[in-house]
């Protein structure tokens, strides 16, 4: 059977309907409002190998916190339910990804605890319109409702544009690996025999 999920949100800030195939073909379908953010989600879907589709639209006339956010949690909760007990899964993965002056490092446990390292020190307030601070909301909100573990460590990059696609690129392939199938894993990957 198919790994996938179809999550529908809806609050007085935010309105967004996201459906995510693990197994995809790195087709992604993304109409946030904010062209950044669309341009990252669709460069996760392609490196992920994921089929991601996301409608979403909110109050970004007060600015783009609350659908950034919201696109994370959304996001977050697809990967958790299109895993489901997450037998058979690689759990671990790193990918350290270029992009042009910048190199992004991204290393990612699927172990139902979350957290998020973000060592990445952005030189430009923006890209365009969008606040560079959204990208570390963003991978808090992803990274909470999925339960993945993720640390993103940025040794260089002076263009914030590139260093933050760096980073969408290295999470999805990170992300990628780290749900894939192997099959000489017997139930979950952990002695507990749980994950959590």
């Amino acid at each position: 059977m198919p790994r996938e999920a179809r999550i529908v949100r809806k609050t007085k800030e935010t309105e967004i309907a996201l459906s995510l195939r693990l197994e995809g073909t790195g087709d992604g379908k993304v109409s946030t409002t904010v062209p950044f953010f669309d341009h990252m989600l669709a460069l996760f879907s392609r490196h992920g190998g994921f089929d991601l589709e996301i409608k979403a639209k909110g109050d970004t006339g007060v600015d783009f916190h609350h659908l950034v956010e919201d696109v994370g949690i959304c996001l977050g909760e697809a990967f958790r339910k299109s895993l489901g007990n997450m037998e058979g899964i690689t759990r671990y993965a790193f990918a350290s990804v270029p992009m042009i002056e910048s190199l992004a490092n991204v290393s990612v446990d699927v172990s139902a605890r979350p957290h998020l390292v973000f060592h990445c020190a952005l030189k430009s307030e923006k890209v365009g319109v969008f606040d560079v601070e959204l990208v570390e909301e963003f991978l808090r909100a992803f990274s909470q409702s999925s339960g993945i573990c993720v640390h993103v460590n940025v040794p260089y990059g002076t263009n914030a544009h590139h260093t933050i696609e760096s980073v969408f690129k290295a999470l999805a392939r990170a992300v990628s690996a780290a749900v894939s199938l192997n099959p000489r894993v017997k139930g979950v990957p952990s002695t507990k025999g749980v994950l959590g």
